[in-house]
């Protein structure tokens, strides 16, 4: 009898070992492999997900890490409804698969990287889509060309759009938000400045882009963050631009005008103040308030909108909300170390912007000012709007438009704003484009 059971229980064993192994035959591509990681991820199986990692990814991403980054992406994404397609690529020793995944809000690529091995070892999440440009944009009206713009160690290339029309040409510089961004503002699948300045150039207008030179010069750049202020990340190179396209002989040195978004826009009136020939200064988005209560501000709103536990929450707040005052005391001195301080940025930076307030210094300058303003934006709000208006409200030579269904990039969408919106591609809204051509079409 025990010989009859042992038997059916090794016939057992065998039966689901072949089983298993008819599995994994089953399951040896790498796109099945990929798909069956997503799947234990939407099933929140995070340590058989993390079994698939090789050593060195289950050490950096362990399976309490991996739940953090799936449900943290769960909040601004919604639920994953279904894998809808994988793709590979051969990248030298590796293979990688993109599984196109729709969530709730938008679609998403899990770029899933296989070792020679069979084992992960990378893991991306990437918007799907990409870049497409608008039906505003007429490639037949207008040439692009690259140029620099600069001296020295900090020359920068750019692309200038110039009409094909004859005569002397308005033109425009675009000046960049936060952070080391590229000629067109890429973020995700998105180019607002692409779209900003194709759309233009379509009605006539030149347009010059340029990289960041916290981008394009970034290691010489990290070396002067200790010293760093406004004035290197943007102006200098902003009055650069200006000046370049007042030497051009195809444009007119007397309207070339400056469109600064978001941090571009917040230092306007610097630039301004520094070139006192710019026809008109052009703000998307360009906030009023003190640079460091915005980054509070903004925690504040994403902590909420993440629904992070509120211990996790209150504590990053006061801990952001105490480097906000050191900022704002007598206590900030050139030496205080940017640990100490918001966003890890150095103590030259915030004291240079100590005594700026962009709408009154906006006051002291004599050049027309066009504001425009989504209502949708959580991270320059219409408080900022407001404040341009109480300081230049008054003057006929300043418009004020607000547009309720745009975001911070000048992109539609429904609801309060969120940062997931970024990532869904679109294109600067046509509305915009127009109203930008037409007041500078207006300014001679």
């Amino acid at each position: 009898m025990r010989q009859r059971l042992l038997c059916g229980v090794l016939l057992l064993v065998a039966a689901v070992t072949l089983e298993a192994r008819s599995d994994e035959k089953a399951e040896s591509t790498p796109d099945d492999r990929a798909r069956e990681f997503v799947n234990q991820l939407a099933q929140k199986e995070y340590g058989q997900a993390v079994a698939r990692f090789d050593s060195k990814l289950s050490q950096h991403l362990p399976a309490d890490k991996l739940k953090d980054l799936w449900e943290g992406l769960l909040v601004q994404w919604g639920e994953l409804q279904k894998i809808q397609r994988t793709r590979q690529q051969a990248v030298q020793k590796f293979q990688v698969v993109l599984v196109t995944c729709r969530f709730q809000r938008g679609q998403l690529d899990v770029k899933v990287v296989f070792s020679e091995n069979q084992k992960i070892s990378g893991l991306f999440f990437l918007p799907a889509g990409n870049y497409q440009s608008p039906a505003y944009v007429k490639p037949d009206r207008f040439k692009e060309t690259e140029v620099t713009i600069g001296t020295g160690l900090w020359t920068l290339p750019g692309t200038l759009s110039l009409p094909n029309e004859k005569g002397k040409l308005p033109a425009v510089v675009l000046v960049h938000g936060s952070g080391p961004q590229d000629r067109n503002e890429t973020i995700g699948p998105n180019q607002p400045f692409r779209d900003l300045a194709e759309g233009l150039a379509s009605q006539g207008i030149a347009v010059l882009r340029y990289e960041k030179r916290t981008k394009h010069h970034r290691i010489k750049m990290a070396l002067l963050s200790g010293s760093l202020t406004v004035r290197e990340e943007t102006v200098e190179d902003a009055v650069s631009a200006v000046r370049f396209l007042q030497a051009h002989e195809r444009l007119d040195s007397n309207r070339v005008f400056v469109l600064g978004h978001s941090l571009g826009g917040y230092l306007l009136p610097q630039i301004g103040a520094e070139e006192q020939k710019i026809a008109g200064l052009i703000s998307l988005a360009g906030s009023t308030r003190p640079l460091e209560e915005i980054v509070l501000a903004q925690v504040k709103y994403l902590s909420a909108l993440n629904g992070e536990p509120p211990a996790e929450s209150r504590q990053k707040l006061q801990q952001l909300a105490e480097q906000v005052a050191l900022v704002k005391s007598s206590a900030l001195k050139p030496e205080t170390p940017a640990s100490q301080l918001p966003l890890g940025i150095s103590a030259s930076y915030w004291l240079a912007l100590r005594e700026y307030d962009p709408a009154e210094s906006a006051r002291t300058l004599q050049t027309p000012f066009l504001i425009l303003q989504g209502e949708r934006d959580y991270q320059v709000t219409m408080d900022d709007f407001a404040k341009w208006k109480q300081a230049l409200g008054g003057r006929k030579d300043v418009r004020f438009k607000s547009y309720p269904k745009l975001n911070h990039l000048f992109m539609a969408g429904e609801g309060p704003g969120v940062p997931v919106e970024y990532m869904i591609p679109g294109n600067v809204a046509a509305e915009v484009v127009d109203d930008i051509a037409n007041w500078i079409h207006g300014q001679r």
